[in-house]
């Protein structure tokens, strides 16, 4: 049977730690110190493992046109991968670097993107390597060094690169394996007498040209979008890289920008004559400063405007209206006060028409609208207009509305 206590209380009773029995062990400092530490330690771990995993989606990849890690839809990393499936690529950013890879691998071909920044002492150590290379989009000079014969005759560009593909129109076994490809671009045309094969013809010229010479091949092409992560699964572009890249070792060179050696300051730049011209411009600046700032003497005081109080000034308007008999002049002034005061509270405009005004104002005083009308809009001649009678009883009439719609 369970007894209750007729004094517990009937609310809510707040949790309290037990109290160690008597003659209980102490508890211990490792045991008290946990208690008081487990919460900012779990709390700690917490925030350990969101960071971690927040960080494993968190990869930088570089960006860039052509550049081989990136993934943006300008990047070439889907080529890469697919190349590293069956061969060495070697990402290379200067040419040094290339004439290593390409010294060091028994079957090697050399494919160079944005050769613009390459020196042209760069271009011709390239060119003296005896490996099959794939130009990309070349510069003149990288031409005159790789291709000679060779130049670009047009660009084929079309709003839509993918609205029709390039048929290859050619025997060459790489574009004909590949067929269809969208390699719109710049276009070349080979020289008479050069040992070269043009494919992919637009326009004036064909958008592919291969070239022999002692035994090595310089492939042009117009254009690197075809091998973008965007266009590589259109048409027949994955092949034809895959067969205009065919070796053991792929070396993709894609240089850095150039880097900046060394800067000048602004007086570096300045020839010798402007320096020295300063000085004299400089002591002149100084006289003229020492010249304008002397003292010319105490201080004069000057007397402050004449202050006027707004009731004098209406006093001499009212003696100028009087003198020239305007009393047209007055009577306007009076209805334009009176309607400037009270076309607000009467929730009009400042251009409400008249109509308006006199049915707020007949409403609110519970006036004739006539008598309203002949105050605020007269027709034909004012009858208050006439004599200064007549302008002591429009003034009172206007007071009287005035009270009436406070």
């Amino acid at each position: 049977m369970t007894v209750h206590s007729p004094e517990a209380p009937a609310g809510p009773v707040a949790a309290v730690d037990p109290v160690p029995p008597v003659g209980a062990p102490p508890e211990s400092a490792v045991r008290r110190f946990w208690r008081a530490a487990r919460f900012p330690a779990i709390l700690a771990a917490s925030l350990v493992v969101v960071s971690v995993l927040m960080s494993l989606g968190g990869e930088q990849f570089p960006t860039g046109h052509l550049e081989p890690g990136s993934v943006a839809p300008d990047g070439t990393r889907a080529l890469v991968n697919v190349l590293g499936e069956d061969r060495e690529v070697e990402v290379v950013r200067s040419s040094g670097d290339a004439a290593d890879a390409v010294g060091a691998a028994e079957d090697a071909v050399l494919v160079v993107f944005l050769d613009h920044r390459l020196l042209p002492e760069e271009l011709d150590r390239l060119a003296a390597l005896d490996v099959d290379t794939v130009l990309v989009r070349p510069s003149v000079r990288s031409l005159s060094a790789f291709a000679p014969g060779v130049e670009m005759t047009g660009r084929e560009l079309p709003r839509d690169i993918l609205e029709r593909p390039l048929e290859p129109h050619c025997d060459l076994p790489a574009a004909e394996a590949a067929g269809p490809a969208y390699v719109h671009g710049e276009l070349y045309t080979a020289a008479p007498g050069t040992d070269a094969v043009g494919c992919y013809p637009a326009g004036a010229g064909d958008a592919l040209v291969q070239v022999t010479e002692d035994g090595t091949t310089t492939t042009v092409l117009g254009n690197g979008n075809p091998w973008t992560n965007r266009l590589l699964d259109r048409g027949g572009d994955a092949a034809l890289a895959l067969n205009l890249l065919d070796a053991g070792t792929v070396v993709w060179l894609r240089p850095d920008p150039p880097q900046q050696e060394g800067t000048a300051s602004l007086p570096e730049l300045l020839p010798a004559g402007v320096r020295w011209s300063l000085l004299p411009l400089a002591a002149g600046l100084v006289l003229l400063v020492l010249w304008q700032g002397r003292r010319m003497g105490a201080l004069v005081p000057e007397s402050l405007p004449v202050v006027v109080r707004a009731s004098e000034t209406t006093e001499g308007r009212a003696g100028l209206y009087r003198s020239r008999a305007a009393r047209d002049r007055v009577v306007g002034a009076l209805r334009a006060g009176f309607l400037d005061r009270h076309t607000a509270r009467l929730g009009l405009g400042p251009d409400a028409p008249p109509d308006a005004v006199v049915a707020a104002v007949a409403e609110r005083t519970g006036d004739d609208p006539e008598a309203v009308r002949g105050l605020l809009y007269p027709q034909g001649a004012d009858p208050y207009a006439a004599d200064d009678g007549g302008l002591l009883r429009l003034a009172a009439e206007l007071d009287e509305r005035s009270r009436r719609l406070r």
